[in-house]
């Protein structure tokens, strides 16, 4: 049995129609072999042009698996059926092309691979010291 109430189906459809005037809709997505690039072309003219590797959800896809993108009916969305994923293009154009938790993480992963004289003379000194200190495992449990 269905709860929604008629008052909240409006509120819904005001708060989806809200979006849609926010937001150009999407009227084509492609794969483009040639460049490793989804291309989105939204109504306003705008083109988007993304690795996918950048973007959550499709940063392990091959190539084949994002060849036949759908459009979702509203326009705002984009759903890749190999890997059953999905683009949600406020999300994407607010967080950059991932939620903020997913970005953080990438960002971290980024500044943890470049290394520097300042990293290795760090490393260095801690080093000698014996490294980093041991987790104390009561605290690690609780």
């Amino acid at each position: 049995m269905d709860n929604t109430t008629d008052k909240q189906f409006e509120a819904a459809n005001q708060r989806a129609a809200a979006k849609q005037a926010a937001f150009p809709s999407v009227v084509s997505v492609r794969y483009d072999r040639r460049v490793a690039r989804i291309v989105i072309v939204l109504a306003s003219g705008l083109e988007l042009a993304f690795s996918p590797k950048h973007a959550q959800g499709l940063e392990h896809a091959q190539p084949s698996e994002l060849a036949d993108a759908e459009i979702s009916p509203s326009g705002l969305g984009i759903h890749f059926p190999h890997i059953d994923a999905d683009l949600y293009l406020p999300a994407l154009l607010e967080g950059f092309l991932g939620s903020k938790r997913w970005i953080a993480s990438e960002i971290g992963k980024m500044g943890g691979k470049i290394s520097s004289e300042a990293k290795t003379k760090a490393a260095r000194e801690n080093g000698k010291l014996g490294g980093r200190p041991r987790k104390n495992k009561e605290l690690a449990t609780s």
